[in-house]
């Protein structure tokens, strides 16, 4: 705690000394995190990481005209420096109305919903500890199977972090939190000389909450060795079932377009949909800050607002975009509490973004598919934001008689986002809340399969 108030007191200075010197509005927002990195490969390791970080970032106003500048020399002459560049910077710049800060009055004073983000075993592990996390993982993954000969490697990773904000309309905010990951990359031998590369990784808030290193490298085993085999399938055009870790793509990707920014600047292929259908009836998307141990929940946001629940579609229509303040008035609305803040610079962000699950477990939704592909892996960036095209390189299974078949590879499947989230006709049961943006396993009726 009396790091907490250190913090609090460096951020109120600095925000004190900016006002001093002319600044109409002055905030600061003051961070510390704690990271470990380490990666075994074979059973070496080739990388411990372990390294204490902060950072302060002040973004002033004076008249109309903005300023943002950062630091991480927190010595009395570095934050004096970080001020007067700020003062000597907004008289630079050009006059932007709909750059003020929120409206005092709507600050959030608390109190918070208690949202459990730090574990203090989290930040007790040590590099010995995470190395034989590591290591665990990826000998049991190599021990499954004479194929897998090779690996890509094993990574434990973990941050603790803690932070404050400041602002001048009367506004301080704490935040604390932690985030561990294990990830395992086996390599196995196929025919003809080619090598598959599958993984799997667990993450989370909590170190209860991560699962065990041997569970993490029988499933990288598995899912590797399910891979040898692979072939491209005929240029086709049929349903498509993607699995959560690319299902959450297609949502981040629409995420990305239901942003204020996005849409003021009219780079959105949402522009004007709020009250339409931009889904199918079965897609129900939530934008959640305040899930216990979510990886993106906070009580407020980056401009000192409270934080809230958004129900962005309902049944397939759209009801919000998200907005800070800067694009909410922009778009001549109120913000919606989504204000992230990075580097100074503000701008519209999600915290915990879900794909509501169905009733159907996998299992279930791969028996009722006839005929289709299975999607566990895409590659490439093939997302036109403006238009909605999509065109990604494709990795996963063949489907017959709802079976799985076949491991395939090399192909690209595309289409339009609109049409593939209004095309969703089956949502699975096993929603899993590994990062910020989360879906379960989703099928779309028809898409274009590009192979031989």
């Amino acid at each position: 705690m009396t790091e907490q108030r250190d913090l609090e007191t460096i951020a109120t200075q600095v925000m004190q000394e900016a006002l001093k010197k002319g600044a109409d509005v002055a905030e600061v927002s003051l961070g510390r995190s704690w990271d470990l990195s380490v990666k075994v490969r074979l059973g070496n390791v080739e990388l411990l990481e372990e390294a204490g970080s902060s950072g302060l970032a002040l973004r002033v106003i004076r008249g109309d005209r903005v300023s943002a500048t950062s630091t991480t020399d927190l010595t009395e002459a570095g934050l004096l420096r970080c001020v007067e560049d700020a003062l000597m910077l907004v008289e630079l710049s050009e006059a932007d109305p709909f750059a003020a800060p929120a409206d005092p009055s709507e600050l959030s004073h608390g109190p918070y919903p208690e949202l459990d983000l730090f574990d203090p075993a989290i930040s007790s592990i040590t590099g010995l500890d995470a190395i034989q996390r590591a290591r665990e993982a990826e000998a049991v993954a190599l021990s499954l199977d004479p194929r897998l000969t090779l690996s890509e490697g094993a990574t434990f990773g973990r941050t603790s972090s803690e932070g404050i904000i400041a602002l001048s309309g009367g506004f301080i905010g704490r935040t604390r939190g932690s985030y561990a990951s294990l990830v395992v990359t086996p390599v196995a031998e196929d025919e003809g000389g080619k090598r598959r590369r599958g993984y799997y990784w667990s993450a989370a808030r909590h170190l209860s909450d991560l699962e065990p290193s041997e569970a993490v490298g029988r499933e990288a085993a598995r899912r590797t060795l399910a891979k040898l085999g692979a072939r491209k399938v005929k240029t086709c055009t049929a349903p498509v079932i993607f699995d959560p870790d690319v299902s959450r793509s297609l949502i981040g990707a629409f995420a990305g377009c239901i942003m204020g920014g996005s849409v003021w600047r009219r780079s959105s292929y949402l522009l004007e949909r709020e009250g339409t259908e931009v889904a199918s009836p079965l897609v129900t998307i939530i934008d959640d800050p305040h899930i216990v141990r979510g990886p993106g929940s906070k009580g407020f946001d980056g401009e000192g607002l409270a934080t809230r629940r958004n129900v962005v579609v309902e049944s397939g229509v759209l009801k919000t975009y998200l907005c800070d303040c800067y694009s909410a008035r922009k778009l001549e609305r109120k913000s919606t509490g989504n204000a992230a803040r990075g580097g100074g610079s503000i701008s519209a962000s999600t915290t915990n973004f879900i794909l509501q699950p169905g009733t159907p477990t996998p299992a279930e939704l791969i028996a009722s598919t006839p005929t289709g592909l299975y999607v566990t892996e895409m590659m490439g960036m093939g997302f036109n934001p403006v238009t909605g095209d999509f065109s990604r390189g494709a990795a996963g299974f063949w489907i017959e008689n709802g079976k799985l078949t076949f491991p395939v590879s090399e192909v690209t499947i595309s289409s339009n986002l609109d049409a593939m989230l209004k095309g969703i006709d089956a949502i699975a049961n096993d929603l899993s809340l590994k990062t910020s943006t989360a879906a379960p396993t989703l099928r779309i009726q028809s898409m274009t399969i590009a192979g031989t």
